[in-house]
Order: structure tokens, then sequence, then C-alpha cells
């Protein structure tokens, strides 16, 4: 009896030991992390955070701790980058060891490593250089894709002359004019404006996305292991994309059966034959979860972030009319009223051009970047970041970053243009983010984001049914995404 007690003893004191050890080579190596506030066990650092306005508390963090700092969200511990110099410093010179993705709860539910945007090593890599080809492939960097969003844009200017000047609430507008450009891309086909089931998807791709900026988004990027299985509004945006999932893996079914290998229709032939040619490879990363899921990725990317910058943009004008007038007079001069925008006329309009980027640096669409991971065991600054660590690179930091914008805070495109009124580039300008995981749809939202507004202004004058004062143009969620506030407007003929 004796001999058992002591050996219950020894073991208990052996387990003790090894668990302190354990807890003492974390502490060493949490000791090299960047400073931050202390965390308590599970909830962290969650009651000095305000989840209603996430990237404020972040930058509150920022003003104690400098530019690089490590926080607690719940359980899972980050390092925060702030700043023009230490986002660049991490995702362009270090490129490499901050190149994996990081966790976003809300998508990784449904794409659990799969497709481009939220897979890590040589899955990644892989599929992002294939959606890049084969987006090149079916014209995007060239003229067949100008001329699918010309056509776009004429469906749309019908779309609202139909509303005679009413007041309306231009979302769902432009997300169906957004879409459709990807749509035909990776579907092979455009959706009538009146289509339920488009209707329907757009409305499961804004749900989902505006979760991600409400307060219990962000509360359920901290606790999701327990949150995903509680009531609340998480359960109704997984149902939103699962709804999204199904419609692509049906419209996958319908591909494969009428598949010709030697006459690919759309993103998700090509695929499919890819598919085929990898058959025996019993590495490959070309099998049906990646389709749909990197189908999905384009589908939700193309859609939600380019219509929610022109949504923004729209706001922005009624509420700075001088700067309105000042684009009308660049497209009167430039394009006139008797042909279509060119993506050419960029290069003769400089203050539109600015316009645009002002539009974007200040809407701040994706503030906290999609996170990050190191790859590896990485030195940055001071500092040792054991493999695995998350990172968020702040990009609303970045675009708002005093030394590079004068009024950070203000709209203003000056911010945009030299002495000479020419159009100046700006090396803060990362709305597309930087470094080995930039967005590789960037070439075609800005060749969205130009053509969409310079046919819509073009063609129409807007109207608010406030006056410029009294538009309140900051934003109504702010969290992993900014969502811009409610409102409705009018489109009277130029």
């Amino acid at each position: 009896m004796l001999a058992s007690g002591l050996l219950l003893v020894a073991l208990l004191a052996c387990l003790t030991i090894m668990v302190l050890m354990s807890v003492w080579k974390q502490r060493k190596l949490w000791g090299k992390l960047p400073p931050g506030p202390p965390a308590l066990p599970f909830i962290g650092n969650y009651l000095q955070l305000n989840t209603e306005q996430m990237y404020n508390s972040l930058m509150k963090i920022r003003e104690c701790y400098g530019p690089v700092f490590t926080v607690h969200l719940g359980p899972r511990r980050v390092v925060v980058l702030c700043g023009q110099e230490a986002v660049k410093e991490a995702l362009v010179d270090q490129a490499e060891e901050f190149s994996g993705r990081g966790e976003q709860a809300t998508f990784d539910w449904l794409c659990q490593g799969y497709g481009p945007v939220f897979s890590n090593g040589e899955r990644a890599k892989q599929l992002r250089r294939f959606s890049i080809t084969t987006l090149r492939d079916f014209g995007i960097g060239k003229r067949g894709i100008e001329e699918r969003i010309q056509e776009e844009a004429g469906f749309l200017l019908e779309a609202f002359r139909g509303t005679r000047g009413t007041f309306i609430d231009p979302t769902f507008f432009l997300s169906q004019a957004v879409s459709n450009v990807i749509c035909t891309i990776v579907f092979g086909d455009r959706f009538d404006y009146e289509d339920k089931e488009f209707l329907s998807l757009l409305g499961m791709i804004r749900g989902s996305f505006q979760f991600t900026a409400t307060s219990t988004g962000q509360l359920y990027e901290m606790f999701y292991s327990v949150m995903k299985y509680l009531p609340g509004p998480q359960q109704q945006a997984f149902k939103e994309l699962k709804g999204l999932e199904e419609f692509v893996a049906k419209k996958v079914e319908q591909n494969q059966r009428t598949l010709d290998p030697n006459s690919p229709r759309d993103f998700i032939d090509s695929f499919l034959i890819r598919m085929q040619e990898e058959q025996e490879n019993p590495n490959t990363e070309f099998y049906l979860k990646n389709l749909i899921m990197t189908t999905l990725n384009l589908f939700f990317a193309g859609t939600e972030t380019v219509s929610t910058t022109l949504r923004y943009g729209f706001l922005l004008l009624m509420k700075h009319p001088d700067v309105a007038a000042k684009v009308h007079e660049e497209i009167d001069r430039v394009i006139g009223k008797n042909r279509q925008p060119k993506f050419e006329d960029r290069a003769k309009m400089p203050y539109t051009e600015a316009v645009i980027h002002e539009i974007q640096r200040f809407g701040d669409i994706i503030p906290m970047g999609l996170a990050r991971r190191v790859t590896k065991d990485t030195k940055f600054r001071n500092f040792l970041l054991p493999k695995g660590t998350e990172v968020f690179p702040m990009l609303g930091s970045v675009l708002k970053d005093p030394k590079f914008f004068s009024n950070p805070l203000d709209f203003n495109p000056q911010h945009f243009l030299d002495e000479e009124g020419q159009f100046k580039k700006n090396d803060a300008f990362v709305p597309f983010s930087i470094g080995k995981r930039y967005c590789f749809g960037e070439g075609l939202a800005r060749m969205e984001l130009f053509l969409f507004l310079t046919t819509i202004m073009q063609n129409f004058h807007f109207k608010s049914l406030k006056t410029p004062q009294d538009i309140d143009v900051s934003p109504k969620h702010v969290g992993f995404a900014t969502i811009p506030p409610n409102y409705t407007m009018s489109f009277l003929p130029h």
C-alpha cells in the first residue's frame, strides 16, 4: 500500500515537473514576442477590447505598446503590425516567412483550409498560380474583360434609368453588376437582374460578409471553438455560406455532365480539365473540394469588395459635391457623352483616378487585412515569432498612416495629386494588401472601379435626400470588414 502510494506521488511529481517545464519553455519563447497587455486564461484580452470597434481597440493598444505588439483574442495569440513601415517590413521584406494564412473563423467554418484564399503551403501556391493563369486566359487584364465590364455597365445604366429618378438603395444594383462580371468568368454566363436565385445568392454573400464586421462576428473570431455550437447570428452566417457552397456544387455538376475537354467554357471547366490531367497524381491539389472552394472564393471576393467600395464611393461623392463636379468635368472633357469610357482613358484623367484611390483609402474595406501566419521561427525587428504565430497586418493603419497622408481621417483626393494636379502614387496605398498573398483580383477590381464609376457618372448626377453637411459617412460596422451606412439616392440624367 505504501509502495503504491509513493509511486502515485512520484508520478504526480513527474507530471507536475513536466507541466512546469512546458510552461517555462513557452514563457521563455513568449518572452521574445512583441510586448502587449497581460492576458487572462481563455478570455485573453477580451476585457480590454470593444468588439463593436475592434480596429479602434487595437489602435488604442498600439498607443501603449508601439507599432508591433501581441494581443490575445480569447485563446488566439496574435502579433499585430501597424503602419506602413512595419507592414511592408513583414509582408514584402520578409515575404516568404509571412506568407502563411492565419484564421478567419467565419469563412474557415466552410473552407476548412481548401481553396486559394484560406489555405496554406503547396495547396495555396498551386491553386493561386492556377487561378491567376486561368483568369488571364479568360480575359483578365486584356481587352476581353474590359468589353464584358462595358457591356455590364450598359445593363446597369438601363436599371438605373428604370428607377426614373426615385430614391433607391443602390446596394443590390451594384452587387448585381459587379458580380455578373466574375460570373461570366467562373460560371460562363451572367444573371438577369430580376433573377430571384441571383438576388438570393447576393443576399447570402452580403449577409455573411456583414456578419464578419459585427460585434458578434468579432466575438466569434475569439471564441469560435465554443460559439459554433451555440445559437446566435453566426448560425445564420453558416446557413448563408452553406447555401453559396450548394449553389457552386450544383454549377460544378452541370459542367461535369456537359464538359468538352477541348473547349473550356469557363473557370469551372478549366479546373475540371486539370482534374482529369492529374487524376493519376496522388499528391494533386486538383480535386472536387478545392474546385468548389476556389470557385466560391472567386465568386464571393469578386462580388462584395468592389460593390461595397462603389457604394461607399457614391455616398462620399454626395457628401462632397465639389469633388463630384470635378469628376463630371473631367469625364465631359476627356471622354465626352457619345462613347463609352475605356480603361485607357484613365491615363488622361488624373483627378478621377485620385478620387477612386481616395474612395478605396477612406473606405478601407478590409481594415485588419486577412490574417497571416509565419511559416517558420522568424526574427522580426528585435523579436522572435515562433512558427505558426498568427499576424494581423493592419491595412487600415497603413491607409491612414499620417506619415504618408497629410489628413488621414479626411476624404481628400489631393492625397493622390501632386502640385501640378497630376496623379501621384503612394507607397501606403495597400487596399489589396502586398507581398506573396496580395489580392490576385487587383487588376480586375481596378478596371471595374474605373469603368463602372465613370460610365455611371457620364450618364447621371447623384442626389441625396439630405444636404451634404447632414450626410454621415462614418461606417455602419467595422470588424473584419468595413460596412458603409445604409442610404438612398436618386440617379438623375446628366
